[in-house]
C-alpha cells in the first residue's frame, strides 16, 4: 500500500491592518506556531499602492478596489511567511471562511470577526476580514515574492525538528 508524500511548503500570511490596530497579532500568531508552523519570515510593513497593485492585480480594475487599497493603507500589516505540511491548504483551514458570519467559530475569522458582507455592503463599508492566507501554492510563491526579498527569508531547524528526525 503506497501513501502519498505530503509537502512541506511555504505560504504567504497578512495579518491585516484591522488585526494590528485591534491587538491581535500575537494571539494569531500562537495559533500558527501551536499548530505546528514555522515562521520563516515576518515583517511589519506600511503597504504602497505599488506593492497592493501587484498583490491585488486581478482585482485592481474591479469596482471596490479603491477601498481594498484605501483598508490595506489604514495601518500596517504583519507579513509572514509560514512554512508545513501543505501549509497553504492548512492555514487555510485555521483562517477560515473569508465571510466571518459564515467561519467555523474555532478559525480566527469565526474567533475575531463578526461583521457580515451584507453589513460592509449596507453601510457603505469595505468588509475587514482580519487576514490573508495564500489560496494554492503557486499564489502563495507570488505573495511572498512580492512581500518579501530573499534575504529576508530564513532557513533553520526548529526544536521540534530536531527531536522528531
Amino acid at each position: 500500500m503506497s501513501e502519498e508524500f505530503e509537502e512541506v511548503e511555504q505560504t504567504f500570511v497578512a495579518l491585516k491592518p484591522d488585526t494590528v490596530k485591534r491587538g491581535l497579532i500575537g494571539e494569531i500568531i500562537s495559533r500558527f506556531e501551536n499548530a505546528g508552523f514555522k515562521i520563516c519570515g515576518m515583517k511589519m510593513v506600511w503597504a504602497t499602492d505599488e506593492l497592493l497593485e501587484d498583490h491585488y492585480e486581478e482585482h485592481v480594475e474591479k469596482d471596490f478596489y479603491e477601498r481594498l487599497a484605501e483598508y490595506m493603507k489604514k495601518g500596517p500589516v504583519v507579513a509572514m511567511v509560514l512554512e508545513g505540511v501543505n501549509a497553504v491548504e492548512n492555514v487555510r483551514k485555521i483562517v477560515g471562511e473569508t465571510d466571518p458570519t459564515e467561519a467555523d467559530p474555532s478559525t480566527i475569522r469565526g474567533s475575531y470577526g463578526h461583521i457580515s458582507f451584507a453589513h460592509a455592503d449596507g453601510s457603505g463599508r469595505l468588509h475587514k476580514n482580519l487576514i490573508h492566507a495564500s489560496a494554492e501554492p503557486g499564489e502563495a510563491e507570488k505573495e511572498i515574492s512580492i512581500w518579501f526579498d530573499d534575504d529576508e527569508i530564513h532557513e533553520f531547524e526548529t526544536a521540534q525538528e530536531e527531536w522528531v528526525r
